[in-house]
C-alpha cells in the first residue's frame, strides 16, 4: 500500500528561557493507508509530540510532512484548521465531551463546521452512534454514561466526519480493564473492517498488540 503518512527529518524543539529544549530528532517515517500504526515510548519520549505534528496541532522547528502529498507544514494556520476538519479524527485519553450536551450533540459538534444539511447531520450521527454500539445512549449526558461509554461516544465524534486518518493519544489509558478492551475491540474493526488508517499513542504493550505496525521512541529518538 503506498504511504498515507511520510514525516521527512522532523525535528521539534521548544524554547523556554532562551534555551532550545529538543523534543525529536531527525524523525523519518512512512504509515501506509489502512495501516494500524503504533507509537510506543516512556513518558517523555515524544511520541505526543510527533501525534500532534503529524495531525497538524503543532509545527515542526525542521523537516517536512506530507499527508497524502499536501505538505501540511507549509499550511497558514487557517488553511491547517480546515484540512484538520475534514482529514483528522481525534480520541483522546480523557474524552473531552461537554458535560451540558448529549452524546448525540457531542458527536454532531465536527460536523458545525461543514455545509450538511440537518437530514444529512442526523445521518451521519446516528450512522456512528451505530457503529460504535450506543445508539440507545445518544441522549445520555456524559455523567450517565460509563467510562468505555464514554470513550465510544469520543470515538464517535472522531469518526462521524468519515476522517482521512485516526490519530489516539493513550485512548484505554483512563479506562479499567474491560472497558479497555472493548475499545481496542473497536479501533480494530474500524481499521480492518472500515480500512481507517490509525495512529495510536500507548505505553499499554496490551493495547499495541492490536497494532499492524509498532515502532519505539526514546528521548526524541525513533529506535
Amino acid at each position: 500500500m503506498p504511504a498515507i503518512i511520510e514525516v521527512k527529518n522532523i525535528s521539534k524543539s521548544y524554547t523556554r528561557d532562551s534555551f532550545a529544549i529538543p523534543v525529536l530528532n531527525d524523525i523519518t517515517l512512512d504509515i501506509e493507508e489502512g495501516e494500524f500504526f503504533c507509537l510506543m515510548g516512556p513518558s517523555g519520549s515524544g511520541k505526543t509530540t510527533l501525534l500532534n505534528l503529524i495531525a497538524g496541532i503543532d509545527k515542526p522547528t525542521s523537516g517536512n510532512i506530507f499527508i497524502k502529498d499536501t505538505d501540511i507544514t507549509l499550511l497558514n494556520e487557517s488553511s491547517l484548521a480546515k484540512w484538520r476538519a475534514s482529514n483528522i479524527g481525534f480520541v483522546f485519553q480523557f474524552y473531552n465531551l461537554i458535560p451540558v450536551l448529549t452524546a448525540y450533540e457531542n458527536i454532531e459538534l465536527p460536523l458545525m463546521l461543514t455545509h450538511l444539511s440537518k437530514a444529512e447531520k442526523k445521518q451521519h450521527v446516528e450512522a456512528a452512534l451505530n457503529v460504535v454500539g450506543l445508539t440507545d445512549r445518544m441522549f445520555h449526558y456524559p455523567k450517565q454514561l460509563s467510562g468505555g461509554q464514554e470513550q465510544r461516544v469520543a470515538i464517535a465524534r472522531a469518526i462521524v466526519t468519515d476522517p482521512l486518518i485516526l490519530v489516539a493519544d493513550e485512548p484505554t489509558g483512563d479506562l479499567d480493564k474491560n472497558s479497555a478492551a472493548e475499545i481496542l475491540i473497536l479501533l480494530d474493526r474500524l481499521n480492518k473492517e472500515f480500512k481507517k488508517t490509525i495512529l495510536m499513542v500507548t505505553h499499554d504493550p496490551h493495547a499495541a498488540e492490536k497494532a499492524s505496525k509498532i515502532r519505539h521512541l526514546d528521548k526524541g529518538d525513533l529506535i
